[in-house]
């Protein structure tokens, strides 16, 4: 039997660490593919480090910190894989340590704090606008009050956490600094302001003012497909690269960074890694969103209702490609075209989508559907009937949503107990409801509703022949 490969931190030689200017909530593999990469092939990246700090459990920082933070990036192609040892991750935390978090955003040394926190944790209501009595937010500002006053505890959310230590920073006369949301939202550095200030302001103790004289919120539109790790993966790399890494990270070797906005204390030179800083960000937000989640929540939903469980599957099947292709077809109808080079994006989608070697699960992709079909289905399919269309394909989407939460036992979505008390009515009754819980405008629409309860039923596996509606 031949002996265990040595462990990362301790087959290769100590990386030297670069001192934390940039804290990270959201600590995963996302991350750990995308903006960890870029900082670590900036041309400055020895000035700086990433904090990292866990969102639910600790086990990603425990595991992470054993390796002196170190993790094995796979590149995986059609045609095989490379990889690279990642090191601009210098400190890996347990997302409940908040004094920890409060004290590395105190420091005058941070200048920028990122976000990968998922689109459900801004907790806005389905206006957009900030709403204090939701149990997430309602909880964060009881801690944060009790705070305020002399106790002791903490608040439960990554914002609710961000806005504590953003207190400690002016308490400490710490300058201005960047928070950067890299969540696949709309304009999600407005976001992240509406959702920062609006709990600020709520605590009333004047921290909202504060915030808004000193923090710059940046939008990103971020891009990179990044399945979860398996055990087979971990056997890879130490069969590969002779060494044992509990925390590999596999992601496809595209990736895409388009950033908007100022960094008051400075940055990385992302842009020397590939990154794209735009004073419009908008276009490019829209066809990622469009184009790219969009049609990851039609396989998604489609996909399992149709038997599969991988993106690649998933489309292969003709059903499910055609309902892809007619939702592009109406999104590319809405994009500022100059630049976005649309028809090779939806060409290179098509590959990317088509690696199997990338086996990017279905119901990952499907969780917090009430969020992201917000985003992804609702713009598209209000801008159609604006313009006299149907707006079938994007309602498809929606229909294939519905379809699916009547069938899974265990979808997750911010709105869960909404949706299944929503289960319990019947026909128009029923759609409305759960289109309600998505949009107000479109569940109040009653051709809307009706052209969605049409369409479902429309993708189930039993209905392998019927013909996804176009547009007119």
């Amino acid at each position: 039997m031949s002996a265990a490969p040595p462990v990362l931190n301790r087959s290769l030689k100590p990386l030297p660490k670069a001192p934390v200017r940039i804290v990270h909530l959201g600590l995963g593999a996302f991350h750990r593919s995308h903006q960890a990469w870029y900082t670590q092939h900036a041309s400055d990246a020895a000035e700086w480090g990433i904090a990292a700090f866990t969102g639910r459990r600790p086990d990603a920082a425990t595991a992470l910190s054993t390796q002196d933070c170190l993790y094995t990036l796979v590149e995986r192609s059609a045609g095989g894989d490379s990889f690279e040892v990642i090191g601009s991750i210098v400190e890996a935390v347990d997302g409940a340590n908040v004094d920890r978090l409060c004290e590395l955003i105190a420091a005058n040394e941070t200048a920028v704090v990122m976000l990968t926190i998922t689109e459900a944790a801004y907790g806005l209501a389905a206006d957009g606008t900030f709403d204090a009595d939701s149990p997430a937010a309602a909880d964060d500002l009881r801690a944060l009050s009790a705070i305020a006053a002399g106790g002791t505890g903490a608040p439960g959310s990554p914002l609710g956490r961000l806005v504590l230590a953003l207190a400690g920073r002016r308490d400490s006369g710490g300058g201005p600094l960047a928070v950067v949301s890299c969540d696949n939202l709309s304009a999600n550095g407005d976001v992240a302001r509406r959702a920062v200030l609006g709990l600020a302001a709520a605590l009333g103790t004047g921290l909202g003012e504060w915030i808004g004289a000193n923090v710059s919120f940046v939008s990103t539109s971020v891009d990179r497909i990044t399945p979860r790790t398996t055990a087979e993966d971990i056997e890879e790399v130490a069969e590969q690269c002779g060494y044992s890494d509990s925390s590999p990270v596999v992601a496809e070797p595209f990736r895409n960074w388009v950033l908007s906005g100022d960094f008051p204390a400075g940055r990385p030179r992302w842009e020397e890694a590939g990154a794209v800083v735009v004073d419009d960000i908008e276009p490019y937000e829209n066809r990622k969103l469009w184009l790219l989640n969009g049609s990851h929540s039609i396989l998604a939903y489609a996909g399992q209702l149709r038997g599969h469980s991988t993106v690649a599957q998933a489309l292969a099947d003709p059903v499910c490609r055609k309902a892809v292709e007619d939702f592009w077809d109406e999104a590319a109808n809405h994009l500022n075209a100059d630049g976005l080079a649309i028809p090779q994006y939806r060409q290179a989608l098509l590959e990317r989508f088509g690696n199997a070697r990338i086996a990017h699960r279905l119901a990952q992709i499907a969780a917090d559907g009430t969020t992201k079909l917000r985003m992804r289905a609702v713009p598209v399919l209000m801008a159609e009937r604006a313009a006299g269309c149907t707006g079938a394909g994007s309602a498809l989407m929606l229909a294939a949503w519905i379809d699916y939460v009547a069938t899974s036992q265990d979808f997750q979505d911010p709105l869960a107990s909404e949706i299944q008390a929503a289960n319990t009515l019947e026909g128009g009754e029923r759609v409305r409801a759960l289109l309600r819980l998505v949009s107000a405008s479109i569940g109040n629409d009653a051709a809307i509703v009706d052209l969605v309860q049409g369409l479902c039923g429309s993708l189930t596996a039993n209905k392998a022949a019927a013909a996804v509606p176009t547009r007119p």
